[in-house]
């Protein structure tokens, strides 16, 4: 084989590695570049909800007592993916709450311990939601002779004079703390075996009063939600000083830096938002022919009575 033949062949073979080479190559960068779109890909955001989803939400029992929660959070739930831990306990317990930042959100009805909780900066954007009012009910033998008096205050005198069973929540709630303050309206320091104090939720302190044949201070919503299981009927009704506020607030994240903020916040708007404030107003309609409750968003407390 000549010296030509022999450097040609050597060209030759030179070029087929070069151009195996240059494929090989050509091979790899198509699979960087599949295995960089599929890295971008696993990066790309996806719409999986809240990063935290559960809320804190500490309120008064009278929200779960009456089934309104039951209406409301589902909706808020599914429209948002937040998903609400719901501590149904006296509003005073609620507020205690909020103040060591043991909750997200707080739905309450006590408007002077609110302002207290507020000012102390625990908790902020306080905000109107809804309002029913409250109620005095008693047994159908009616031994104190209160039914139709006018006066929530007057109807204690009598109460009282009559040494008729009372039973108090004694819970330190929104209920009990209206309850307390009619008392001193009226001038009377409750006391002795005819005044008993159930330390329950505002369910179970009628199931007591119900069972005892006594009078008791309740909420008209979670009245007319357990009525059919007790023995109990409406004597004093639309005093205006029974009128019952409900408030939402959010615990402040400026004082408490693990709280859901963002949760809290969705919570309290969809309260006030139109379809949340819908729900409220129709609530109760269907079994009672009265809403239970009436929505009061983008009002002030002084529309209310409240100064």
């Amino acid at each position: 084989m000549s010296k030509r033949t022999i450097s040609l062949l050597l060209i030759l073979t030179l070029l087929i590695s070069v151009a195996l080479f240059g494929c090989g190559n050509g091979g790899q960068g198509k699979v960087a570049d599949k295995s960089s779109d599929q890295k971008t890909a696993e990066k790309a955001p996806t719409d999986k909800g809240p990063a935290t989803k559960d809320v804190i939400l500490a309120t008064t029992t009278s929200t779960q007592d009456s089934g309104l929660l039951d209406v409301l959070i589902p909706a808020f739930q599914q429209k948002t993916g937040y998903v609400i831990k719901t501590i149904a306990v006296g509003t005073g317990q609620a507020l205690a709450m909020g103040q060591r930042g043991e909750a997200d959100v707080l739905l309450v009805h006590a408007p002077e311990a609110e302002k207290k909780v507020e000012e102390s900066g625990a908790a902020v954007n306080r905000r109107l939601v809804m309002h029913n009012d409250f109620i005095l009910v008693g047994p159908p033998q009616d031994p104190a002779k209160i039914k139709g008096v006018a006066k929530a205050e007057e109807a204690l005198k009598k109460v009282a004079a009559a040494g008729a069973i009372f039973v108090s929540r004694g819970d330190d709630s929104g209920t009990d703390k209206m309850e307390k303050g009619l008392w001193k309206k009226a001038g009377i320091t409750p006391q002795g075996k005819w005044y008993q104090q159930a330390g329950s939720g505002m369910g179970q302190t009628l199931n007591i009063a119900s069972e005892k044949a006594g009078y008791t201070l309740t909420d008209r919503a979670t009245y007319l939600a357990l009525k059919k299981n007790l023995r109990l009927e409406i004597m004093v009704e639309r005093d205006p000083v029974l009128l019952n506020i409900y408030h939402v607030m959010e615990v402040n994240p400026a004082k408490f830096p693990k709280v859901n903020t963002a949760g809290a916040k969705a919570f309290a708007d969809f309260l006030v938002s139109k379809e949340g404030q819908a729900m409220i107003g129709k609530f109760g309609v269907d079994k009672f022919g009265a809403p239970l409750f009436f929505p009061d968003a983008g009002k002030k407390d002084e529309d209310l009575g409240l100064k």
